[in-house]
């Protein structure tokens, strides 16, 4: 969010420059011309010095009449994407999110379609409240990172779009498993096997691999099926030999793994006493 904040100055700063500098001849014209294109360009500005004081919803207001006053202006879609700012800072994010998908519909060859699309984007990451009760937010927010990522992926959007996608897919991971243990606690073996591998396929650079792989090994040695439990515990191993889900599927197999493991200690201590005896 940070790194979004910093992105929204520059961005501002830039549309603000743009707005007071340029050709002077090409300003006198537009001071000439007619009472429309003053009130288009007034309320513009009204609506950037709003914002700088952080009045961002008065901004918003200016904004879109900026908008609704010259719609054919360069002004036009620089309104819409201030004034889409200006309702997410607010955390109006129905409102940022319907003038984003106008803004991109109305201006499909903007230079600044990467940002409406990432700012879309986070509207829809900034929506997610709890993950284990509306999965939408996280779907919405998914699709949108993704689409930044394939349209624009040169860009510093498409860098933190990975991120963000790395975040959602563990929140996404963590709804399963959280799933897949109330079925565990249930003895609903077949559901809860069903949720288990939804992670080790969708999910299988999240924190929560691990886990999952552990509790097909234990679920599936439970009701008999050991040929499979063999073979996640097999993964398992090969992957993340030093987890300690391992070490836990490895004592499903092997119930005097922790006995083993001290003997092992003893006689590592013996091997180093002896070491440091010829010393």
């Amino acid at each position: 969010m940070i790194y979004f904040k910093k992105f929204f100055i520059i961005f501002a700063c830039a549309l603000l420059i743009h707005s007071c500098s340029g050709n002077p001849d090409k300003v006198e014209s537009i001071i000439q011309d007619d009472d429309l294109d003053l009130q288009m360009i007034s309320a513009y500005r009204q609506g950037m010095d709003a914002l700088k004081k952080g009045d961002v919803y008065y901004a918003a207001k200016k904004f879109s009449e900026a908008e609704l006053l010259y719609p054919q202006s360069e002004w036009a879609a620089k309104a819409i994407l201030m004034a889409s700012y200006g309702y997410f800072s607010q955390a109006y994010y129905s409102s940022a999110s319907d003038e984003l998908n106008r803004f991109i519909k109305k201006y499909p060859k903007d230079p600044n379609l990467d940002y409406a699309y990432y700012l879309l984007a986070m509207c829809h990451y900034e929506s997610i409240v709890d993950e284990k009760k509306d999965l939408k937010p996280l779907l919405d927010a998914k699709d949108s990172f993704n689409t930044v990522i394939k349209k624009f992926p040169l860009t510093d959007f498409a860098i933190d779009s990975k991120y963000k996608l790395d975040l959602i897919n563990d929140l996404l991971a963590a709804k399963e498993m959280y799933i897949a243990r109330h079925y565990i606690k249930k003895e609903k073996w077949i559901a809860a096997i069903n949720r288990l591998k939804i992670v080790v396929n969708q999910y299988d650079t999240t924190i929560y691999i691990e886990e999952a792989l552990h509790r097909l090994v234990e679920i599936h040695y439970k009701i008999g099926l050991t040929s499979e439990a063999k073979k996640y515990a097999n993964t398992l191993g090969y992957n993340y030999l030093s987890s300690e889900w391992y070490k836990e599927s490895y004592r499903v197999f092997n119930k005097n793994y922790k006995i083993n493991t001290k003997t092992t200690k003893k006689e590592k201590k013996k091997l180093r006493d002896k070491i440091k005896s010829f010393f």
